[in-house]
């Protein structure tokens, strides 16, 4: 019979979960709601003062799946992308369902929220251009109670062909008069902000709320400003430019440079729209106006506008830049391309979208392991590892839209993605040092 003796310090933080060298609790919680793509220094920032400001031992990253917010196909499959997050120091990482990864913020902040409330999640601290998380609270409290005002105007601003982002931005400016140290919604972060805090308190949750500002790099930023520091927006266009990887290692950790290295040797490509085109071009040109009507997000008259546009497009690009209109932007259109694509019809992601229903787990650190042990009676929803084994109606959106990504590659990289969808199960690290 073999004894294993442990010491007491160790004795005490398994007794109290809390950890005497650093001075934080291993069992509280911190979300942050991330897309990863690709993960650069700035998340690397936001990871580590997240932690500092709230005090967390666990780090819980919501993220999207293959097709991301902006309705674009990620650069690389969300398996990769969980690796690169646990290797940057998440503990837990779990996939926000497609049916709200792309979809407009107030919709995917709700789905992303809601998952977090669900895994017991203590509190969310997400970027900012503001950094300070009062002004957030001020502005939700001050629109709730002007909502009539605030929504009649938002509705005269749509009726006029305005698109609906620049609708809320507008209807704000008119209504903010009376409203002290509010945020700015002009700035796309502060309007996920706003939009995490709307959802915790519309499920009335009681997540604790945290921002860190964001410095450097603008999230739109096209080119690199700081030696350091650089937008994924500018990290993915310069690969598009040049996929070299040896330009982005400066703004990039180590892990995501191993990461989109392994994928490119795996899978030969990084991933891009303009893979995509042949696709969505048949797609549209082949369609009727019913039937792309019946796909989700679709307005009246829409579709004979993209299906006279994809006539004579000759790249994703062109047919965009034809496309796109004041009232329907291109991340709209985008996203709209993605529900064509996957063939997301309005009677499927309506309902999918009301609230999650389930937790899927992409990956955990051992840290991440423990969490879940000792909270797994408390989780709200069900926690699948692999959805091979639940046969639940929701998931259908997730696997329609993971064959979809894959299908782009060659064979047999192609069926070897696929695959994962069915049969990977989370992916596993050790302790970090």
């Amino acid at each position: 019979m073999k004894f294993h003796f442990i010491s007491h310090q160790r004795l005490f933080q398994v007794i109290y979960s809390y950890d005497i060298v650093t001075g934080v609790d291993l069992m509280k919680s911190v979300g942050i709601i991330a897309e990863y793509n690709p993960f650069h220094n700035g998340h690397l920032y936001h990871l580590h003062k997240s932690k500092e400001v709230s005090g967390a031992g666990v780090v819980i990253c919501v993220m999207s799946g293959n097709f991301l917010q902006r309705g674009e196909p990620a650069l690389i499959s969300k398996w990769y992308r969980t690796r690169m997050a646990l290797e940057a120091g998440s503990d837990i990482v779990v996939e926000l369902p497609y049916a709200f990864a792309v979809q407009k913020a107030e919709i995917f902040a709700f789905g992303a929220v809601y998952l977090l409330n669900a895994l017991k999640c203590d509190s969310i601290c997400f970027g900012s251009e503001s950094g300070e998380v009062q002004p957030f609270f001020n502005t939700l409290d001050y629109l709730n109670k002007h909502s009539e005002t605030y929504n009649d105007h938002i509705k005269r601003y749509v009726k006029q062909g305005v698109s609906y982002p620049r609708a809320l931005a507008l209807a704000y400016e008119a209504v903010k008069d009376g409203l002290r140290n509010g945020v700015d919604l002009s700035k796309p972060n502060n309007i996920l902000g706003y939009q995490y805090i709307r959802a915790a308190h519309e499920i009335n949750s009681h997540i604790h709320f945290f921002t860190v500002k964001r410095n450097k790099a603008g999230h739109h930023d096209q080119t690199f400003h700081h030696e350091k520091m650089a937008s994924a927006t500018s990290i993915r266009k310069s690969l598009s430019e040049n996929p070299n990887l040896d330009h982005i290692a400066a703004y990039v950790p180590e892990s995501t440079l191993s990461a989109l290295a392994s994928y490119v040797n795996r899978y030969k490509k990084l991933h891009d729209w303009e893979d995509y085109w042949p696709y969505l071009q048949y797609r549209l040109l082949t369609m009727s106006d019913d039937e792309l009507q019946q796909v989700y997000d679709a307005e009246e008259g829409l579709p004979y506008r993209l299906k006279k546009t994809a006539q004579n497009a000759k790249s994703f690009h062109s047919f965009m830049e034809s496309a796109k209109t004041k009232r329907y932007t291109w991340t709209r259109l985008q996203r709209i391309c993605v529900h064509i694509l996957t063939n997301t019809p309005k009677n499927m992601m309506i309902p999918a979208a009301k609230k999650p229903q389930y937790i899927r787990l992409l990956g955990m650190s051992s840290a991440g392991r423990d969490y879940l042990n000792k909270r797994k009676k408390e989780l709200e929803l069900p926690l699948i590892s692999t959805v091979s084994s639940y046969p639940d109606e929701w998931l259908m959106l997730d696997r329609k839209s993971s064959q979809v990504y894959a299908h782009v590659l060659p064979d047999p990289e192609k069926s070897s993605l696929v695959s994962l969808e069915f049969a990977q199960p989370p992916i596993m690290i050790g302790n970090r040092p």
